[in-house]
């Protein structure tokens, strides 16, 4: 990178620091610095849920996973209408009658505190884990960009981590929502410039494909019956559709937003406002693969030394970024990889906080008595919750596999358990806390044995596919958590 490079990341990371000041000068009380009062505009709600959910796994697993396996995972964009219609016309209608700050509060009311506990407890769980991913990995991308070693990762992932903390810290989400707009335009931007820069060194369009490239992407057929297929057009379609409508229903993430709108109308907006970006910036995304396999097919001496095209698909786009990009450019996309840990960082830990401060402190009543004091407790819990997240990123590196694989086998390890305690909590009549218990085990259990069934059974080879595909974790999760706690429900009802 070159002194201007480093010049507009630098402006970038301040500017953000300086947004979350300006919005702290302005709160009174931890409604406006958890759910911007109740009444921020849909569409950057919107725009912060794409941001938030899927910045750095749109901006480093897409390409990679397109580059390297094939685009038919694209096609998950297909469940989207489905989503909207499950989630805008049923989900959200109840939700936003219950203005709360904290989404698990609605557990207790139908079924016990025990409930409420363990939905927040996933949560912590789930949102940690994914946020020290995230950042790791977008930290090994950052270090290739920046032309450093691994050795640098931690440090990297320090400096991310003190800037997110510090701006969410000061200015709430508030601040969380109008830098995830920011971070969104330096992503699309980032990858605009990338498919551009591409085509004017290939002279046009050369470098779409014309024919399926064997020898780089897997066969991935629109269904299989067996369970180790990777990749599948129903796969893709249904874990994602699974993903959207439970992550929405369950993930304090994406419900402290839907709270921070004023009706059931504007979340939908919200809510189809992050459906639009995803599937525009994701498209994009899946270009930039396709481009970055067209040029580095072409010019194979431009490769790094260590590896195949294959081998290396993960690594490719920063590469191209370092490598490729005129000054100023890498800047801005450095920049917006930059954004993209730090969107996930942001929101979750703003979400954290309010968890912690509804469910655990103030329902045993630990919350300090003054608005002043909450505030300020808000504000520690961040830094220290920021601080947890940096520790636990350290320990990311022993996870084997490519960006995709490794981030739905986390990401998706719980968002179906979480969402079942919601769907037995408002849309079963005879559910009970017993019943719910045995559902969520069993379900976790399932998801568990899915995501790590090559450690679990032994894979021949670390080349060979898990005897179960990363895609069916949700559906598997789904199907019996319900059967069961169904039945269990009916075992403990109260005669």
């Amino acid at each position: 990178m070159t002194l201007i490079d480093w010049i507009i990341l630098f402006l970038y990371a301040v500017s953000t620091i300086g947004l979350g000041w300006y919005f702290s000068r302005n709160q009174q009380d931890t409604s406006e610095y958890f759910v911007g009062s109740g009444k921020m505009n849909p569409v950057l709600i919107g725009v912060s849920l794409f941001a938030t959910l899927l910045s750095t796994i749109s901006y480093l697993a897409i390409p990679g996973e397109v580059l390297g396996k094939g685009p038919i995972y694209l096609s998950n964009y297909i469940a989207y209408p489905f989503v909207y219609l499950v989630l805008g016309f049923v989900v959200l209608p109840v939700y936003m009658r219950q203005r709360v700050t904290s989404a698990y509060a609605l557990l207790e009311d139908r079924l016990g505190l025990s409930v409420r506990l363990l939905g927040g407890i996933l949560f912590l769980a789930l949102r940690l884990v994914w946020m020290s991913l995230l950042v790791f990995l977008t930290a090994k991308a950052i270090a290739v960009m920046i032309g450093v070693g691994d050795e640098m990762v931690p440090w990297i992932v320090l400096v991310t981590g003190i800037f997110a903390v510090t701006y969410t810290s000061l200015g709430g989400l508030r601040a969380v929502v109008i830098t995830d707009l920011m971070q969104t335009v330096l992503l699309y931007g980032g990858a605009l410039l990338t498919i551009g820069t591409v085509s004017w060194q290939m002279d046009g369009f050369s470098w779409f494909p014309t024919q399926w490239p064997s020898d780089i992407w897997d066969q991935q057929p629109i269904f299989s019956f067996d369970p180790a297929t990777r990749v599948t057009v129903v796969g893709s379609i249904v874990s994602v559709f699974l993903w959207m409508v439970c992550t929405s229903m369950g993930d304090q993430v994406s419900v402290q937003r839907f709270m921070a709108t004023e009706d059931a109308k504007s979340a939908r907006f919200a809510m189809g406002m992050q459906l639009i970006v995803s599937v525009v910036v994701g498209a994009t995304l899946g270009l930039v693969g396709i481009a970055l396999l067209g040029f580095f097919h072409a010019n194979t001496g431009m490769l790094p030394e260590e590896g195949t095209l294959k081998a290396q698909a993960d690594t490719i786009f920063p590469h191209f970024i370092a490598a490729h990009l005129p000054p100023v450019v890498t800047g801005l996309v450095v920049s917006g990889l930059f954004a993209a840990a730090m969107s996930s960082i942001d929101s979750g830990v703003n979400s954290i906080t309010a968890v912690v401060m509804t469910d655990f402190l103030e329902r045993f009543g630990r919350k300090p008595e003054t608005q002043a004091k909450q505030l300020r407790m808000a504000r520690v819990l961040a830094i220290v919750i920021g601080g947890v997240v940096v520790s636990l990123s350290s320990f990311i590196g022993y996870i084997p596999g490519n960006f995709m694989a490794v981030t739905n086998k986390t990401v998706n390890l719980l968002t179906v358990p979480i969402a079942l305690l919601f769907f037995f909590a408002l849309f079963v009549p005879f559910a009970n806390a017993k019943g719910v218990w045995i559902a969520t085990i069993a379900s976790v259990s399932v998801a568990v044995l899915i995501a790590f069934s090559g450690v679990i059974f032994g894979k021949v080879s670390e080349a060979a596919p898990d005897p179960v595909s990363f895609q069916w974790i949700s559906p598997a999760a789904l199907v019996v958590g319900v059967t069961v706690g169904l039945v269990a429900c009916k075992l403990f009802a109260e005669k």
